[in-house]
């Protein structure tokens, strides 16, 4: 197993045996002329598997190549690299630690292989930009809240919380800052409505197009209620190719959906999983947030745990760890696939007992 601890300049690999014993360590730069010099190191070595830790905005390059040379390439979460790495007999940090954590890691967790990427890449790219967008958005709705306030706070009152960017209220804040006497702050006050214009058009284009592929990419996840389109790509860019989960028990894992044992003496409970992929449990919190809301079988099932003495949120926990099984079935189905709800079978059994 080939550790690998990358960067935006060097590259630090370190070989272990089966045993997690290390044989060597190489460092090239992180460029391509370096990732043919690794690979050849490598192979001098015999068999071999990689683990590289998941920072993809520095080891994708990489990762891309060796994927092209047939080589097996695993991800490495940060944190699990942070946890092996203090368990590494060594007093302080560096690369060749970090490494060695990361091969150690790979040996003692059953990690999801890495695949070559698809069109479902550029769905990611264009969704972090949409909420790097949106996010900036926001920022500059605060800004021009706090302007306004300053200049009126009777006028600020009156403008509903989280509308600034819809354009009525634009509308309504320049018609506002017209009629007053022109100066600094409401000539940035202008500034940021434009500013808060633009990118809100732009968000609402990305939206559209992200829409226009998911129905491409994994149509048959709009089927699933209370999944809407931003949700559906969220699930599709984080996800990648679902073959890589061996079971539907691993993708829960994966989205933080799956609870964990919190038992003691004779006691059975679990408790909120709080790891796992953030963003896909966020989008998958939406979905059973929605369906609490309006889907008549989730509400159901929901009202089925609370009565046999589930807390609200712990009901929401069961009802996203279904959830989770579902967006993994309709996922390994593909596009083919037909309506599937977030009930399955043992799911009705408990709303029916």
């Amino acid at each position: 197993m080939i550790g690998l601890d990358p960067h935006k300049d060097v590259l630090v690999a370190v070989a272990v045996d089966g045993n997690g014993r290390q044989l060597d360590v190489k460092d090239a730069t992180a460029r391509p002329r370096g990732y043919r010099v690794l690979l050849a190191w490598a192979r001098k070595l015999g068999p071999h598997r990689w683990a590289v830790e998941d920072v993809r905005h520095v080891a994708g390059g990489l990762v891309r190549f060796l994927l092209a040379e047939d080589e097996q390439v695993v991800w490495v979460p940060t944190h699990m690299s942070s946890d092996y790495r203090r368990r590494v007999r060594a007093i302080g940090k560096s690369d060749p630690i970090d490494a060695l954590a990361c091969a150690r890691a790979a040996l003692a967790e059953d990690l999801p292989v890495a695949v070559p990427e698809t069109d479902v890449r550029e769905v990611k790219v264009l969704l972090d930009h949409r909420e790097d967008l949106v996010g900036e958005m926001v920022r500059m709705c605060c800004r021009l809240r706090w302007h306004l306030h300053d200049i009126d706070p009777d006028f600020a009152a009156t403008i509903p919380a989280r509308k600034l960017h819809r354009p009525k209220w634009n509308t309504m804040v320049a018609a506002f800052l017209s009629e007053r006497d022109g100066g600094v702050e409401v000539s940035i006050c202008l500034d940021l409505i434009e500013r808060i214009k633009e990118l809100g058009d732009r968000a609402g284009c990305l939206e559209r197009e992200l829409e226009e592929r998911v129905k491409v990419e994994a149509p048959q996840l709009l089927e699933l209620p209370g999944c809407g389109p931003m949700s559906a790509a969220r699930i599709v860019a984080e996800t990648g190719d679902p073959s890589r989960f061996k079971s539907a028990a691993a993708f829960a894992m994966f989205t933080g959906c799956a609870p964990i044992p919190a038992s003691s003496g004779n006691s059975q409970r679990v408790r909120l999983n709080r790891g796992g992929n953030r963003r896909m449990n966020a989008a998958i919190h939406r979905i059973a947030i929605t369906q609490k809301r309006m889907y008549p079988p989730a509400q159901e099932y929901l009202a089925a745990r609370r009565a046999l003495g589930n807390s609200n949120i712990e009901a929401i926990r069961a009802l996203k760890r279904h959830l989770a099984r579902s967006v993994f079935t309709v996922l390994r189905r593909g596009p083919a696939a037909g309506r599937v709800t977030s009930l399955g079978p043992e799911m009705a059994e408990l709303v029916v007992a």
